[in-house]
């Protein structure tokens, strides 16, 4: 890789990989060594291919997307680890007007299956369209509908306060600081 290609990408990571690994901790459900791990593997991916790819995030979101399908699919014939209880996350860190929305909704979120979580991120909180969700989910946009529609549902039941409107108009995208990841 040529020097000023290398500084691009250096660039790029230092720009976007607090977002990245956002995105990448809500697909793992709040587990963020494996978002890490994600985040890594797409960003290993990328720099291979820095130099044929045009639109650097898009390319790492979409690695980042079809990584954590793959594992998905890996991880149906492993057995699960469960804990009792689990682990806080720099909750005290998120002290706003909705933070106790923010922190029932982030409970929610784990408590709905690995796909519905998957829709519900990437349709509602990267503000995918369907056929791209089904794209990179790799299932009809049929699927997506329904899968949003009853992950909407249960969600509303696990979080009353959410309302029949949904949690797009009422709850700002969750938010994590370099501090926070790292801790």
């Amino acid at each position: 890789m040529e020097a000023s290609s290398h500084d691009e990408f250096r660039e790029f990571v230092a720009m976007r990989s607090t977002a990245l690994l956002q995105l990448a901790v809500l697909l793992t459900g709040g587990d963020r060594h494996a978002a890490e791990d994600l985040l890594q593997i797409a960003l290993m991916k990328a720099y291979g291919r820095w130099a044929q790819v045009e639109q650097p995030e898009a390319y790492v979101r979409q690695v980042i997307y079809r990584q954590q399908v793959n594992r998905w699919r890996l991880r149906r014939h492993r057995a699960e680890t469960t804990v009792p209880v689990l682990p806080e996350y720099g909750r005290d860190a998120d002290a706003g007007p909705d933070s106790e929305l923010r922190i029932a909704l982030w409970a929610a979120l784990g408590q709905l299956t690995k796909r519905q979580r998957a829709v519900v991120v990437l349709r509602y909180y990267e503000d995918l369209p369907e056929a791209e969700v089904a794209a990179l989910l790799r299932c009809p946009v049929g699927t997506v509908r329904s899968t949003a529609h009853r992950s909407l549902a249960k969600l509303r039941v696990l979080v009353p306060e959410l309302g029949p409107e949904g949690f797009a108009e009422k709850v700002q995208p969750l938010s994590y600081t370099p501090k926070e990841i790292q801790a």
